[in-house]
């Protein structure tokens, strides 16, 4: 593996960047592969990258209809977490966090795991009391989570509105340290590289169109660079799942939403930990160069595009400042969207489809960032086992024809905020 010291850093910085090696190889699709991921941000690099680790299946594409991580990896707000209560998400969530914690080493490059900690503020009795039952779930399945009062809350993050007049009293809140952010892009990048390494081939600009037949079986896919044939077609493609399942003849429970998210200019260290607001939907951190990220609720409309509207960013405006007064007189810098795909319940899916060579991982609403490393894993197995992992058993689509739904859906940033 390449490894870079400050002498080589110095020396490319001087020579204007201009001869550093290639991450990844920007490949020519071949006629044929063994699988065909479409989608080639985190989810469908990170399945890449396990099944030629985990599985030795390397006769693999990743076929990306713009560049890698344009769409929802990066247009996020970074948080990764575990802090999940109900059977299957919970173990689920938590085998991710795990994925996260060596993730680095793992791919040999840098994505900035911060594992600062996240609290989920309190604003009432009743509040706590849901905090104390959903920490007891979590520490029962043997993830962390603390129970604060609201001093803790104030020594952790002293920003935070504690006055008398405050519109949200701060009662306390569940801490979960282990919880934290990571550099979305570097994600993107590492399983890129890490993936291509292993022979996967990479294909920008290549969009899927449709799908190559054989009585009845998937076993390719038409793209703006021609026909692929592949023995197995898997898509990760976030927002736009049920637009792609739509060419195979399948209607998925899954609406598409906008998802808007915030940075403001940089300022000197005020936040050093994830906050959620219990009071309303909305969440921020700080990032290393010193602006504050911060996000809310959905946008109240169906959409494909990827930028939102004013009644939403005033209200995460208005939480902002309820939460950290001072963020009145800080300017934001710029704003984004992201296009994400809600099913029923609120949790994902990743199995096998009904129609046959075809393979689905998404529905992930809030959750997609923080799962990649677990969606990866899981998917992959799932492809290459023809069966799902027990990790990902509860996310098969038959769950909603059964009436077996995993309703977490108040597990977005604030997990009782609904």
């Amino acid at each position: 593996m390449m490894r870079y010291s400050a002498f080589n850093l110095l020396k490319n910085a001087i020579q204007e960047n201009k001869n550093w090696p290639r991450a990844w190889r920007d490949a020519e699709p071949k006629p044929s592969y063994d699988v065909v991921i479409i989608g080639g941000g985190g989810h469908g690099l990170a399945t890449s990258y396990y099944l030629a680790k985990e599985h030795g299946i390397r006769n693999v594409a990743v076929l990306e209809k713009g560049y890698i991580g344009g769409g929802n990896t990066g247009r996020n707000t970074t948080i990764v977490r575990s802090n999940y209560m109900i059977d299957g998400n919970t173990q689920f969530y938590e085998k991710s966090l795990k994925l996260w914690e060596n993730l680095s080493k793992d791919l040999n490059f840098n994505v900035m795991y911060s594992p600062r900690g996240q609290v989920n503020l309190c604003h009432s009795p009743a509040q706590m009391e849901q905090a104390a039952r959903r920490g007891n779930i979590m520490r029962l399945n043997g993830i962390d989570a603390e129970l604060l009062t609201r001093e803790e809350v104030r020594h952790k993050a002293p920003i935070l509105d504690f006055s008398e007049k405050a519109r949200f009293p701060i009662h306390g809140g569940l801490w979960q340290q282990r919880a934290g952010t990571a550099r979305h892009d570097a994600v993107a990048w590492g399983y890129a590289r890490a993936a291509d390494r292993y022979g996967v081939d990479i294909i920008q600009q290549c969009e899927v169109t449709g799908y190559l037949w054989d009585n009845g079986k998937i076993i390719g896919v038409e793209t703006s660079r021609g026909k692929i044939k592949a023995d197995k077609v898997a898509m990760a493609v976030a927002g736009h799942t049920s637009h792609m399942t739509k060419m195979a003849g399948l209607r998925l429970p899954i609406e598409t939403h906008l998802l808007q998210a915030f940075v403001t200019e940089s300022v000197n260290p005020i936040l050093d930990v994830v906050v959620s607001f219990g009071g309303a939907h909305f969440y921020i951190s700080q990032t290393d160069k010193g602006g504050l990220v911060m996000g809310g609720d959905l946008d109240g409309f169906n959409s494909y595009g990827q930028r939102g509207d004013l009644p939403m960013f005033e209200e995460i405006m208005m939480c902002a400042k309820a939460l950290i007064p001072i963020l009145s007189r800080i300017r934001i810098l710029r704003h984004w969207s992201g296009v994400m795909d809600m099913t029923m319940d609120g949790s994902p899916i990743i199995c096998k489809a009904p129609v046959e060579g075809l393979y689905i991982d998404g529905g992930w609403c809030y959750g997609g960032f923080k799962a990649t490393p677990a969606s990866g894993w899981c998917f992959a197995y799932t492809i290459a086992k023809d069966q799902p992992h027990d990790l990902n058993a509860k996310f098969t689509i038959d769950r909603f024809h059964r009436g077996y739904q995993i309703d977490e859906k108040g597990m977005g940033p604030t997990p009782w905020a609904h």
